[in-house]
């Protein structure tokens, strides 16, 4: 039986000149029956918390004034059977897109394919969110539908039917993105000095049994993570 799903992804890193070692993408996705309700249980947990229901969670915005919100935001996620996370850890040192006859939006592109393309079922259908970024990101969008469609063999649309832009503070399940690659990214760049984000990435390592720098199997569904080098042939999977 088809069913359908949401899948709402985010982005951290991503920049070709911002000098980051790592870009992390992320999404998470669930039956799109279920995605108004989950919406609705995350704004209860802000009023709970004291905060208006369309507060925006955001990586950027964790301090010790608000970290019993997050992690109980993060325990959500992991109690809530509806949610899954797939993230993309990708190396930028050691680019060399001139080898392999691409720019950076091609490997960009690419990058995306690689977190998405575990997630789909050709008996399915999937509505792709992402938050809008800049003024190129209608265009980045139109290309990123025609690059996983032609991937995935799914020239009539009929699997991917569409992506579309979205503003993050309107979509709870974008936000949880957010908080969850904000915590892969400071995690894996070795930063230290925040002890709220440092509490965060605790509860993850707790909640998911892993050390949070490596790939996780590809059949894991919960919360499945892939890294990637440059040197492609060393990946372990996709």
């Amino acid at each position: 039986m088809s069913r359908e799903y949401n899948i709402y992804c985010d982005e951290s890193c991503h920049l070709p000149n911002d000098h980051l070692p790592l870009m992390v993408l992320g999404a998470i996705w669930c039956p799109k029956d279920k995605a108004r309700e989950i919406a609705v249980n995350v704004r209860e947990i802000k009023k709970r918390h004291g905060l208006p229901p369309f507060f925006e969670i955001k990586w950027t915005k964790v301090s010790p004034a608000k970290v019993d919100f997050y992690l109980e935001i993060i325990d959500y996620f992991f109690d809530e059977d509806d949610l899954h996370f797939r993230g993309l850890i990708a190396e930028k040192e050691g680019l060399n897109h001139e080898k392999y006859y691409q720019d950076h939006d091609t490997w960009y592109y690419k990058m995306y394919f690689y977190l998405l393309k575990v997630i789909f079922y050709p008996t399915d259908k999937y509505y792709i969110y992402l938050d809008i970024k800049d003024t190129r990101s209608r265009r980045k969008i139109n290309k990123l539908h025609e690059v996983i469609c032609n991937n995935e063999y799914d020239f009539d649309r009929n699997i991917i039917t569409r992506i579309q832009q979205v503003r993050s503070h309107e979509v709870e399940q974008i936000q949880l993105t957010d908080l969850i690659i904000g915590a892969l990214s400071y995690h894996n760049r070795r930063l230290q000095g925040n002890q709220a984000k440092t509490s965060i990435i605790a509860r993850i390592k707790e909640r998911t049994g892993y050390a949070l720098t490596t790939q996780t199997l590809i059949q894991e569904r919960k919360f499945n993570l892939f890294r990637w080098k440059p040197d492609w042939r060393k990946v372990q999977h996709g």
